[in-house]
C-alpha cells in the first residue's frame, strides 16, 4: 500500500543497536511499498538524517547515546512538517513510552514485534492512523491518573474540548476510558469505520497525535 500520493512510504530507522537496525531494514525492504531512506545510530545523527531525506515515518529507539529518543522526538515535533514517529522499546509500558506518546509519537512497537505487524504499523502511521497495542494503551491511559494537570493544561484542554460535537465527546470519553474502536462502536451503535472517522477528527480538534493524548486531554478537561 503506497501513500496517498502514490509513492512508497519513506522510512528512517534510528537505533543504536546495529542488530535491530539490520533486522528492521530487512523487514522494510521486503515491502515494495516502503522505501528505506536511511539509518542512524543515535538521536543527533538521526535528526541530521531526517533533515536531509525528509522521511514520512521514523522508527526510533527511545534510549540512545548522545541524544535520547525523547529529546530527538521533541525536536522533530517542533519542525514545521514533522514526520510520523513510531518509538521502539523493549518493554510493554514504561514511563519513557508514556512520555513519548504525550510528546507526539504516533505509536510504539516492541522490538520483538512480528515482521508483518511492523510493516502494517508503518503503513497505518503513514496514513495518519496510530499503532498501539490495545492492552498497552489501557495501561498507559491508566497511568495518566497519577499526574495532576496544571492550570494552563486544564484551560487549554477545556478550550479544545468545546470544539467537539456531542457525538465526538461521547467517543472521546470512551477513548479516555481505554476502550478500543469495536467496543465503542457496539456501545454507541455505530460502525467501526464511523468510530475510526470520529477518532481521526477528535485527534485534529484536540491537537492529539494518538489515543493516549486524547485521553490526556479528556482527563485534563475533566470529562471523565
Amino acid at each position: 500500500m503506497n501513500d496517498p500520493a502514490g509513492r512508497p512510504v519513506r522510512v528512517v530507522i534510528i537505533d543504536d543497536d546495529a542488530l535491530v537496525r539490520t533486522a528492521l531494514a530487512m523487514i522494510l525492504r521486503d515491502d515494495a511499498a516502503i522505501e528505506l531512506a536511511g539509518e542512524a545510530d543515535d538521536g543527533e545523527s538521526g535528526l541530521d538524517l531526517v533533515a536531509r531525506v525528509a522521511p514520512d515515518v521514523v522508527l526510533m529507539d527511545i534510549r540512545m547515546p548522545r541524544l535520547d529518543g525523547l529529546e530527538a522526538l521533541a525536536r522533530l515535533m517542533a519542525r514545521p512538517t514533522p514526520p510520523k514517529v513510531i518509538v521502539l522499546t523493549t518493554f510493554d509500558a514504561d514511563d519513557y513510552v508514556l512520555r513519548a506518546l504525550r510528546g507526539g509519537a504516533s505509536g510504539f512497537l516492541l522490538k520483538h514485534t512480528p515482521p508483518a505487524e511492523i510493516v502494517e504499523a508503518v503503513h497505518k502511521v503513514a496514513a495518519g492512523d496510530h499503532t498501539l497495542s490495545p492492552s498497552v494503551t489501557a495501561q498507559l491511559i491508566a497511568q495518566l491518573g497519577d499526574d495532576e494537570p496544571d492550570t494552563e493544561q486544564v484551560i487549554r484542554a477545556r478550550s479544545l474540548a468545546r470544539t467537539l460535537t456531542a457525538r465526538e465527546r461521547e467517543v472521546a470519553i470512551a477513548v479516555g476510558e481505554g476502550k478500543v474502536n469495536p467496543q465503542i462502536a457496539e456501545e454507541l451503535y455505530l460502525s467501526v469505520a464511523t468510530v475510526k472517522a470520529h477518532v481521526s477528527r477528535i485527534m485534529v480538534k484536540l491537537e492529539a497525535s494518538n489515543r493516549v493524548q486524547i485521553a490526556n486531554r479528556i482527563r485534563d478537561a475533566d470529562l471523565c
